[in-house]
């Protein structure tokens, strides 16, 4: 709750690090996600000194505290480490390039100042669980993220519709998604539109499934049509660096080239 006293403004919440720039010498810009309000950017002075850089590392859950002299101020945070996931990752790079995916799609995609509680307790979930034991993350994290993207995709209002076969009705045997409507189709009901389709991976349909490599990309090609197409084709944005980079990296687990998607049909 923001309270006030005298001239400034001051509240402490939970907080995820989702980018840190340099800003001076000593100083970061830095950009958290809220449960209450969402994206928060604001500037957290001293971020550059050993323990600073360590706190405003991407990934991390900050108890954070929001100052500002003055409604509509520059908006300056401190805080204390709750969790931290970075200093985990340095032998496990997939799991780092998931994690710096999540937080620069969030950061990027995200409106400013609106809340959004059920994704912000989604990613704390998810980047626990990519923290927690890097080894299991490299097996087992990507289709977490691939989950965590549509959820991003629902938040922002381009959710995908998989619980039904956008042709025939059913709702089992569900194979592909249309790339123009974001609906689920059956391998019935795909014919020999198929090829145009984007494949439908079944970890997407059950959460017990892990999938294989060749999976992992199918998922990450399907949700980043529609991330390019509507979270960031309509600001004429490219996907971030690091979505591209986690991409390429899961293409050469499963042995393929990163092709481009189908065309739309």
């Amino acid at each position: 709750m923001m309270q006030q006293g005298g001239t400034s403004l001051d509240r402490e919440a939970p907080a995820l690090v989702l980018s840190a720039a340099l800003l001076g010498e000593n100083n970061a810009r830095v950009h958290v996600l809220t449960e209450e309000n969402g994206l928060v950017r604001g500037v957290a002075y001293g971020a550059r000194s050993r323990a600073g850089s360590a706190l405003w590392q991407p990934g991390n859950l900050v108890k954070t505290r929001f100052q500002a002299r003055s409604a509509g101020g520059i908006l300056r945070l401190s805080g204390e480490l709750l969790y931290g996931c970075g200093f985990r990752l340095v032998d496990a790079p997939l799991t780092l390039a998931m994690v710096q995916s999540v937080c620069v799609l969030a950061d990027a995609a995200l409106p400013e100042g609106e809340p959004c509680p059920t994704l912000f307790a989604r990613t704390v979930k998810l980047l626990g669980f990519l923290g927690f034991d890097p080894a299991v993350s490299e097996r087992e994290g990507v289709p977490d993220v691939v989950r965590w993207e549509c959820a991003l995709l629902t938040e922002l209002g381009f959710g995908l519709d998989l619980s039904a076969c956008a042709v025939t009705g059913v709702t089992t045997g569900l194979a592909y998604v249309s790339p123009k409507t974001g609906k689920a189709v059956s391998e019935e009901g795909a014919g020999a539109w198929k090829d145009r389709l984007l494949p439908l991976p079944s970890f997407l349909l059950s959460d017990g499934q892990t999938g294989t490599p060749e999976d992992w990309l199918a998922g990450l090609r399907l949700t980043g049509h529609f991330l390019a197409r509507d979270a960031f084709g309509q600001r004429h944005r490219p996907l971030p660096a690091a979505r591209e980079r986690l991409v390429d990296r899961v293409a050469r687990l499963a042995g393929q080239p990163d092709d481009g998607q189908p065309d739309e049909g």
